[in-house]
């Protein structure tokens, strides 16, 4: 029988990651950051990668997923109790989405070879039941890079835009979305 946070994807489990899943988690966060991104690890914006034990085992309001194959980390996502910052983003933004009652959508990376298995979609469901069953989140929020291929149009498929970034030059040029909490 399945576990409740565990989907069968044909030959891939989609799960709430495990401590010994941590070092192929970082693996596809890093990748992401050098290669999809282009801009590597950055120590303000990555801490979370460093060191993902604390930041999504010692915290019961956040946690981290994996999609995996046999016993490969492909794929990842994460819940983080955190609004988004001003700067880079715009005051309003901040404003809108506190810490603590927003649930920020975090690291919904796949490596390319496994794309277009629904790994994804798969990831954010899990994540998006994850902050239904975990009280005090008002909001589901997350922000994307429009300029990775397919990041934008897989968002819009199941969140709905609040700002587009690359509109004001002042702020980070991401794109904002919220997602409702679903109910139980």
């Amino acid at each position: 029988m399945t576990p409740p946070d565990e989907q069968k994807l044909g030959p891939y489990v989609v799960r709430t990651a495990r401590r010994e899943d941590i070092d192929g988690a970082r693996s596809v966060m890093l990748d992401t950051f050098y290669h999809v991104f282009g801009h590597g690890y950055v120590p303000r914006w990555h801490a979370d990668v460093v060191d993902p034990g604390r930041a999504y085992f010692d915290d019961p309001r956040q946690r981290l997923f994996v999609a995996v194959l046999d016993d490969e980390v492909v794929g990842t996502a994460a819940v983080r109790a955190d609004g988004p910052k001003s700067p880079p983003h715009a005051p309003w933004i901040a404003e809108r989405y506190p810490s603590g009652t927003t649930a920020q959508i975090f690291r919904v990376y796949v490596r390319p070879a496994h794309r277009r298995h629904g790994l994804a979609r798969a990831l954010v469901d899990l994540a998006c039941r994850f902050v239904a069953e975990t009280p005090g989140y008002d909001v589901i929020y997350l922000h994307t890079n429009a300029s990775v291929e397919g990041a934008e149009p897989f968002w819009r498929s199941i969140a709905t835009e609040v700002h587009d970034g690359r509109t004001d030059p002042r702020y980070s040029p991401a794109v904002h979305f919220e997602i409702p909490v679903p109910p139980l």
